[in-house]
């Protein structure tokens, strides 16, 4: 059987089994995507990354190339951008595979992303996402699904990422980090309410209120990409590209500190840059080195 290597790192974590583990799968010959989304329902965990270098030359192009073509799957499905394993990705190159540069660029379905180093954090150069007003329409047809979203709590503000099809959930203001993080969600309501046509993933965040070191918390969740709860997600990158604009706006501030909460928790270092970009970081820890038959 052919054989490649994979490995799994717990991203925006320096300790291992906190942060959100990701499987990241360095390729040197081209695998179809069927045989992908195999690889990431094997592995259950709720993304895993495929790399490849884009330039072949020397006897280690992972020492000698910058620039990858980098792909995420779910258990479920591909998606156009995921954060926690794009970072995973970035440490794996650096750590493991013997790349000795500052800046790594990686061609994905959301365009160029870079990845550099800033001592022992990892800093990812994302676009900058935005979440607007639900129209009337959208404002009815979603109801069901920010309901089963918020578990009884009350939102003070429900907006939409496009792009992303990311629904952005502000719980009022009274509620504090406790009652976020004890939310329970009906995730079997959730994916009765919605078939995916506008939204994949939900944000409900609440504002840190100058009572903690965290400008903002959040929480992330997305049944229909087939994962109830990202620990620091797709989240700790995509939705932080949704969430950095947002709390930027609302805080005045834009370098924020935040965390994504959950049974494992990650914190993300959010700085807004300008209309278009964003820099996400973080530290990464590798917790397993093997090999995949397929």
């Amino acid at each position: 059987m052919p054989r490649l290597p994979i490995y799994t790192v717990d991203a925006f974590s320096a300790q291992p089994f906190l942060g959100n583990p990701a499987a990241v799968v360095p390729l040197m010959q081209e695998l179809e995507a069927d045989t992908m989304q195999l690889v990431a329902s094997e592995m259950n965990l709720s993304e895993t990354s495929f790399v490849q270098p884009l330039e072949i030359h020397g006897d280690n192009p992972w020492i000698s190339c910058s620039q990858y073509s980098l792909r995420w799957f779910t258990p479920k499905k591909e998606i156009p951008l995921c954060g926690h394993a794009t970072l995973a990705t970035a440490h794996i190159i650096y750590n493991h595979l013997g790349h000795a540069g500052d800046r790594l660029d990686f061609d994905t379905l959301s365009g160029t992303l870079s990845v550099r180093r800033d001592g022992q954090q990892l800093v990812m150069d994302f676009p900058r996402n935005e979440a607007t007003t639900l129209a009337k329409e959208e404002d009815q047809c979603l109801a069901p699904l920010v309901a089963a979203s918020c578990g009884g709590l009350k939102a003070k503000e429900v907006l939409l990422c496009r792009t992303l099809k990311y629904l952005l959930i502000r719980l009022q203001d009274s509620y504090s980090r406790k009652e976020l993080e004890t939310l329970e969600p009906d995730f079997s309501a959730m994916k009765q309410a919605h078939d995916g046509a506008l939204v994949m993933g939900v944000i409900v965040t609440v504002p840190g209120n100058g009572n903690s070191s965290y400008d903002a918390f959040s929480r992330f969740f997305a049944p229909l990409y087939g994962v109830n709860e990202d620990p620091v997600t797709v989240s700790a990158g995509s939705a932080h590209t949704v969430l950095g604009p947002y709390w930027a706006e609302h805080l005045g501030k834009d370098d924020l500190t935040m965390l994504q909460c959950g049974r494992r928790g990650g914190a993300v270092h959010v700085k807004v840059r300008g209309d278009s970009r964003v820099d996400l970081g973080g530290p990464a820890v590798t917790v397993l080195e093997g090999h995949l038959s397929i």
